[in-house]
């Protein structure tokens, strides 16, 4: 179901999609500015005074270099993250947590894990280059609400940047970048030649109490900001920039996550910009983990392929309660897509055909488009209506060339009021009508950053 088909600029001031998928078969303090010692030797190569917002500050901070780090673009810098992220992992919340900075350069490297009550830091001239050597990716096992990867059966490359089951982790900076040099992944999946799925630039699994913010991602081999099965959550001023063309580069993709908040987000992608999941087909309903409680808020996003917000193909937890405001949508093929239904695809033959999902209480409100080929095409299910949809003070101006059907509604139910071109017979005018957006605040709307020292 996609509303503003091929739209070349959008401007959502609100978007409320309050969706229920069924299926029938941090105490503050401030950081002070020392610097850890390590092996008897106390760091003061750090120069300069960095300001950040995070929302933990920390105590404890050392540099990359400090660990054999080498930042000329060609030296594999896989063990000093390691090493480095290994012993400040010594410091818990107790000891005040601990935060690796990455300083100028080039910094080529494999996969490396995260820790708890940590933080890494990226100076604005930093640069992880992802290598390009397979042999420093591990594979690991699909993900139990997949059953399988996605680009091929079995397990899947690690991502560039891991954790799972962490407490309080922050990726940060002052907009260093984060480089997956993906165009070799592209070609082989083109090429059918993955015996895996590709690794994403950061993956976050069974963790809580997260912040992602002021960094660059580019040219990640696949999806770039991948929570799985995570909580409190706050993805906030990053920029991910991937060629228009590349395959499956989605932008954010919260999945089984539970009170999220993506804020001030610059995304050019291959694929969505957001994608919500939950998991696929008999796989995601045996997990049984929703996303819900989401808010998207001052997204810009440029994606001619596919949709600014995506409401899976992996859906099959559950997504409830997204709301989404501030969205402004460039050259973009959809503003908004539920893929659920006829989408087609499945991870094996295994799905059950039986299981039905349940689509209700839809809103969108104070929209504006131009340039759009189709206005709304909403399909439901033969026997399995999509229902409460509602349509409110929406103006769409459509290009010369338009397509003759300007809303292609088959299985909905709903309501419209002051929405230019008027819809289908299926979403009546009713005068007058405002459709909801929700007054009350999201918990994660009152978790707080605070001003660090570096």
């Amino acid at each position: 179901m996609e509303l503003l088909k091929y739209p070349r600029k959008l401007h959502v001031i609100k978007l409320v999609l309050i969706v229920v998928l069924a299926f029938l078969s941090a105490n503050y303090a401030n950081g002070r500015k020392t610097h850890m010692h390590h092996h008897g030797h106390h760091y003061k190569h750090i120069k300069g005074c960095f300001e950040y917002l995070a929302i933990n500050c920390r105590a404890h901070t050392a540099s990359l270099t400090d660990f054999g780090g080498v930042g000329d673009g060609i030296t594999s810098n896989t063990r000093a993250f390691q090493t480095a992220i290994d012993h400040l992992g010594r410091f818990g919340s107790n000891d005040g947590g601990s935060l690796l900075f990455v300083p100028p350069g080039k910094w080529l490297t494999g996969s490396f894990n995260l820790t708890s009550h940590f933080t890494l830091f990226l100076h604005q001239d930093a640069v992880l280059l992802a290598t390009q050597d397979v042999n420093e990716w591990a594979v690991i096992d699909p993900l139990p609400s997949y059953g399988r990867g996605r680009d091929a059966p079995g397990g899947r490359y690690i991502s560039l940047i891991f954790g799972t089951n962490l407490t309080d982790v922050i990726i940060t900076g002052n907009n260093g970048t984060i480089d997956g040099q993906g165009a070799t992944w592209w070609d082989s999946f083109r090429k059918g030649e993955l015996n895996y799925t590709r690794p994403y630039l950061l993956e976050l699994m069974y963790s809580q109490n997260i912040q992602i913010s002021n960094l660059t991602f580019i040219n990640s081999p696949s999806w770039n900001v991948h929570p799985v099965y995570c909580s409190n959550i706050v993805i906030q001023g990053i920029t991910i920039l991937a060629p228009v063309r590349s395959p499956n580069t989605d932008g954010i993709n919260p999945d089984s996550c539970t009170n999220t908040r993506i804020e001030d987000c610059y995304i050019v992608s291959g694929d969505d910009c957001v994608a919500v999941k939950s998991g696929w087909d008999e796989y995601g309903i045996a997990f049984g983990m929703p996303t819900e409680q989401l808010v998207i808020r001052r997204l810009t996003c440029i994606s001619p392929t596919s949709a600014v917000i995506a409401l899976g193909s992996e859906m099959s937890g559950g997504i409830r309660d997204v709301r989404a405001e501030d969205i402004v949508a460039i050259n973009s093929e959809s503003g908004v897509r539920i893929k659920t239904g006829n989408y087609g695809s499945h991870p094996d033959d295994k799905w059950d055909p039986n299981a039905i999902p349940l689509i209700q209480n839809i809103n969108y409100k104070d929209m504006v488009a131009e340039n759009v080929t189709m206005a709304g095409r909403l399909e439901g299910i033969a026997g399995d209506p999509f229902t409460g949809i509602c349509i409110s003070n929406v103006t769409i101006g459509m290009v010369e060339n338009a397509k003759k059907l300007t809303w292609n509604c088959t299985n909905i139910e709903g309501v419209s009021s002051d929405v230019t071109p008027q819809p289908c017979a299926a979403l009546p005018v009713q005068s007058g009508k405002t459709c909801d957006f929700p007054k009350d605040k999201l918990p994660i709307e009152d978790v707080k950053v605070q001003l660090c020292f570096l």
